[in-house]
């Protein structure tokens, strides 16, 4: 893996998949690295150079404290300028949401594909988990701040139980404190349109047909609050999109203006 000095000094480690297109990176969400990306990003390798990296605090990257979105954002621009000055980004869940932090930003984004950003639509109590994540991160309670975390995007109790005693498990304790990190990238409250409305790159906002509806309402609403957004829905998919299912869709939009 190679190494991206964000600004303020924090190495970011990343892995590119050289293919002979133009470059794209991939923003994974909650519990992602590079590692979690590869599947997408060997699809997406005949056509692409795709670039696949571990969020600050995870994996082979580096994490100064104190924590704040900004940096991350610094991240992607540090990953910007490893692809040549800019490229396309493709942001999955939290991840998703990032990638749209970066481009309101003004970073060098040519155009910006996104999968289910997980901005509140008024179901859940956003107060009362970021006290209680924080609350049990602070004391390392980490196998229940993933507990929450799983309970809070819906997973069922009985599900959790089998997930704590699979392998993956120890993997996902391991990243339990950048749960924050993507609490602190969806922010407080539902979409923020006005952010959204600096955005000025062409974004593709895809949702699943089969997702729950509150992941759909929100695709919707980002589409919408994008200038020069779209949205796309890939029927029978979930927000555990396949790879293979979401792959052609990317390849096609980023060809389209590479």
């Amino acid at each position: 893996m190679g190494r991206a000095e964000s600004g303020d000094g924090t190495l970011i480690a990343y892995r590119r998949t050289s293919g002979e297109g133009p470059p794209v990176i991939m923003v994974g969400g909650a519990f992602s690295t590079a590692d979690a990306e590869a599947p997408l990003a060997a699809l997406l390798a005949p056509r692409f150079s795709v670039i696949t990296y571990d969020r600050r605090g995870r994996g082979g990257s580096g994490d100064t404290a104190p924590y704040a979105v900004e940096r991350e954002i610094e991240d992607i621009a540090a990953l910007l300028t490893e692809a040549g000055g800019s490229a396309s980004v493709y942001g999955m869940s939290s991840g998703a949401a990032l990638a749209l932090e970066a481009a309101a930003a003004g970073l060098p984004i040519t155009q910006l594909a996104v999968y289910e950003p997980p901005y509140d639509t008024g179901a859940a109590d956003g107060a009362a988990y970021t006290a209680r994540l924080d609350d049990l991160l602070v004391r390392g309670r980490r196998d229940e701040a993933v507990e929450l975390f799983l309970s809070m995007v819906g997973v069922s109790p009985d599900v959790v139980a089998r997930m704590r005693r699979a392998t993956m498990w120890r993997g996902m304790t391991a990243l339990a404190h950048t749960l924050a990190y993507d609490n602190a990238v969806m922010g407080p409250g539902p979409v923020p349109v006005d952010r959204l409305a600096r955005i000025t790159t062409r974004v593709m906002v895809v949702d699943g047909g089969a997702s729950p509806p509150p992941m759909r309402v929100a695709a919707r609403a980002v589409a919408a609050a994008v200038p020069r957004g779209r949205h796309r829905t890939l029927t029978g998919q979930v927000h555990e999109v396949a790879p293979h299912a979401l792959a052609p869709v990317l390849a096609e939009y980023f060809a389209a203006a590479a």
